[in-house]
């Protein structure tokens, strides 16, 4: 019979060690996400418009993203940020999310996705 007393838990207050994700993943699925937000002025969605500029994905699943608009009288210029950090939000592995809106570069058609021009007409 074992006599040794059971171990009891760590109880100290300390904070787990943050898990590592792994970050190619977890960019997928943000761009995936991204992939489902479309200017309601242009049937396409955001990412494919080219209006993602950068995804940046931390080991701890901080989540950078860095996006424009087609021009910044945009009507939702207000809206469509904190609707892009609402879906990554929803993402499992995203531990927070920041969303950066640049002007600069400008956004221009050239930024679209082959698909994006073939479905609006540009080529």
């Amino acid at each position: 019979m074992d006599e040794r007393p059971e171990m009891a838990e760590q109880t100290d207050g300390a904070a787990p060690a943050p898990s590592v994700v792994d970050t190619d993943a977890l960019k997928q699925a943000v761009i995936e996400m991204l992939s489902t937000v479309t200017d309601p002025e242009i049937p396409v969605n955001i990412y494919e418009l080219g209006l993602i500029y950068d995804v940046e994905i931390t080991d701890e699943g901080d989540t950078r993203v860095v996006m424009t608009l087609t021009t910044p009288n945009c009507p939702v210029a207000e809206s469509m940020p904190g609707e892009v950090e609402y879906r990554i939000g929803t993402v499992p592995g995203v531990r927070s999310v920041f969303v950066e809106l640049v002007w600069d570069p400008p956004w221009t058609p050239d930024r679209m996705s082959e698909a994006a021009k073939l479905e609006l007409g540009f080529i």
